[in-house]
């Protein structure tokens, strides 16, 4: 094994030993969706085709709401774009770090552009380390293999958990954003692009509902951001 091809494989590794935290913390998500998938409907094989071409939780549960509904289809469409609309952020953040991979693995790269892999390659990149593509799909390829794995259980056996709260098992994905958003607390307006963001979203939910309190929350954050200045010493980055 050459030099080059050794630091590859550490990258991936290293990617690979960030995944296992979050595949723990996303495990409930996964099998939730694909109980809630086949309840809604659809086949264990369609579950878990959603999941692998889609490969983004929140918008997938609002497919499948919809799905079963006399909806329009672009209605579905409209309604997981604006659940996803953050990824536009995220892709536009990542991308300038990510920008000597070259067009066609940016574009291969950014499908896997999860909440938990833009936040720990933002870390990553705040560290003083590369983001380089091995240890990008390192962190990648297990998140999306174990969601895919995940939702094919759920879909199988999903019924067998009666009460996912009385278990506390739907309370891991909470914990492990508010660890996400934690991280974030050193940049500059962090704290009130935060409290935009949170007040937003509790008066999206009490007035409009899921999932439209996602979109609404962060605009808030956006709008902050952008409006509010910044003091001599950001980075820039945020």
């Amino acid at each position: 094994m050459n030099e080059r091809t050794a630091a590859r494989l550490t990258d991936f590794l290293e990617g690979a030993r960030v995944a296992v935290p979050i595949m723990v913390a996303v495990s409930p998500f996964g099998v939730l969706f694909g109980a809630l998938a086949v309840a809604n409907g659809l086949s264990v094989g369609e579950a878990a085709l959603l999941s692998a071409t889609v490969f983004a939780g929140a918008s997938q549960m609002v497919g499948i709401e919809l799905f079963g509904q006399n909806v329009a289809p672009w209605l579905i469409v409209f309604s997981i774009f604006a659940v996803n609309f953050r990824h536009v952020l995220y892709s536009a953040a990542c991308g300038r770090k990510i920008a000597q991979w070259g067009p066609a693995r940016m574009s291969f790269g950014m499908f896997f552009l999860t909440d938990p892999q833009y936040a720990e390659t933002e870390r990553r990149y705040e560290a003083g380390y590369p983001v380089t593509l091995s240890w990008y799909l390192g962190l990648a390829l297990p998140l999306y293999a174990s969601f895919l794995l995940l939702s094919v259980v759920g879909a199988m056996f999903g019924r067998l958990i009666t009460d996912p709260h009385a278990m506390g098992i739907d309370f891991l994905l909470p914990i492990y954003f508010l660890s996400l958003v934690m991280a974030f607390r050193k940049r500059p307006l962090w704290l009130p692009v935060v409290a935009a963001s949170a007040t937003a979203s509790i008066i999206a939910w009490n007035i409009i509902g899921s999932p439209w309190h996602v979109s609404f929350g962060a605009l808030a954050g956006i709008l902050v951001a952008a409006i509010a200045p910044v003091r001599n010493g950001g980075n820039g980055d945020g």
